[in-house]
């Protein structure tokens, strides 16, 4: 199911006595129901869930997580019976009630615009107070394609907005002191210079959770890329570095995630939209030769799972996280993936040296020419996460939700491509 995780926790983990929800919470139980804070296997939650409104649901889904072999989604005719929406309501019931239910106070730096707009949708739904710090330029909430006027609505209804200007620090510590903040999701930050005012501001911090990139890592002829991996100190992404290094010098309990090359709804990079451009176009598709470079898509729904993943969890605490898809993919791989996402006939791939050409400052492909690959394997271990989506379901999702409805981010530009084609004597015979 899109935009959940791919596994259940087998028992609640925290060795706390049992505790009362809070009143009011948004996931309080009737009275005299006690919400479990201690050990106790998915199999025993039901009692926990008696008078909620789906609590037969929520029955349901956590005996099938005692199943290994149905643990990574509920069965399809299942989810057709009682309804897919219904299924991902109680799921993120069931597991804010596993974590032990507590709603925290947070502050998405961002949140208006790709990874944030569905980080904070998942934050919301697991009954967590969010409150977004962007500059005010783009409308605080946004509908999603395929959400409907009703989640839109009840989502627009619990965010919390702070407007304001990051990069002016004596104007972030002033709107951030007494706020009370308990967790911080950085998802635009560049530089560590940045994340000192809000250090300075919230001083009871419980967490800061950072979105680095996987383009830290040093140019290497090893891969996959592991979270222990030499970093580059001239990477263009060093002020995400110099910011994991802040944090880990200013003692507060911080996770960082750095993601690969990420794609889906919305996205404001030109990953998949170049290349769904020129199939919609009915163009050859210029690949730098020979094709065969190795790298890897993450959709962005598993990535704010990850970010869910990592809140309040201890052993994220101090920690670096590779996310993205499960699977790696050649560049010829990402055309053809695209074209099944789309429904397009197999594309007509051609490839060129780029070293023929001199483009200037465009970009004629939008991946680095080279192998680029991180192993995700220590976030599927310790943070019992696992990518929802396969390559092309990812890209299925993002074509018909997003881009196969024309809602381009960019207007398409195929200069470059006609000086290669152009070059490489290849015609062009644009679809009708």
């Amino acid at each position: 199911m899109a935009g959940m995780s791919s596994s259940f926790p087998g028992t609640v983990t925290s060795s706390a006595p049992c505790v009362a929800a809070a009143p009011g919470s948004r996931h309080s139980l009737p009275q005299g129901a006690p919400r479990l804070h201690c050990k106790a296997s998915f199999g025993d939650l039901h009692a926990t869930f008696e008078g909620m409104r789906q609590s037969n649901i929520v029955d349901k889904i956590g005996k099938l997580a005692d199943k290994p072999n149905l643990a990574s989604s509920p069965p399809v005719a299942y989810q057709q019976r009682i309804g897919r929406k219904a299924v991902r309501q109680a799921v993120v019931m069931t597991r804010a009630l596993a974590s032990g239910g507590e709603s925290k106070n947070i502050l998405i730096m961002g949140g208006t615009r790709f990874i944030g707009l569905f980080l904070a949708r998942q934050l919301v739904a697991a009954g967590h107070q969010v409150t977004l710090f962007t500059r005010g330029k783009a409308p605080v909430t946004k509908q999603l394609p395929g959400e409907s006027d009703e989640e839109f609505s009840v989502y627009s209804s619990k965010v919390k907005h702070i407007q304001g200007d990051r990069q002016d620090f004596d104007g972030l510590k002033e709107k951030l002191t007494g706020t009370g903040f308990q967790i911080v999701y950085d998802i635009n930050g560049r530089e560590g210079k940045e994340v000192e005012p809000i250090l300075d501001a919230l001083p009871g911090l419980e967490q800061y959770i950072f979105c680095s990139s996987a383009g830290v890592y040093l140019k290497s002829d090893q891969l996959p890329h592991l979270e222990v991996d030499a970093v580059d100190p001239k990477s263009r992404h060093k002020g995400k570095l110099d910011t994991e290094t802040l944090l880990q010098s200013k003692g507060v309990p911080w996770t960082s995630i750095r993601p690969v090359y990420i794609y889906g709804p919305l996205n404001y990079n030109p990953v998949e939209e170049w290349f769904f451009q020129r199939l919609e176009a009915g163009r050859p598709i210029p690949v730098p030769a020979p094709g065969l470079q190795i790298t890897q898509l993450g959709h962005v729904k598993d990535l704010a799972n990850a970010f869910v993943k990592v809140l309040a969890n201890e052993k994220a605490y101090g920690q670096v996280y590779n996310i993205s898809g499960s699977k790696y993919v050649t560049f010829d791989g990402i055309a053809k993936a695209c074209a099944k996402a789309g429904g397009f006939a197999t594309p007509e791939i051609v490839h060129y040296n780029p070293k023929d050409f001199d483009f200037g400052k465009k970009k004629a492909f939008p991946l680095r020419d080279q192998h680029f690959f991180t192993s995700i394997a220590k976030a599927e271990t310790e943070l019992d996460w696992a990518p929802e989506f396969s390559l092309v379901d990812g890209l299925t999702d993002s074509y018909n939700l997003d881009f196969g409805r024309g809602t381009f981010r960019k207007e398409a530009d195929f200069s470059t491509d006609d000086v290669i084609l152009e070059k490489l004597g290849t015609k062009t015979v644009v679809a009708a």
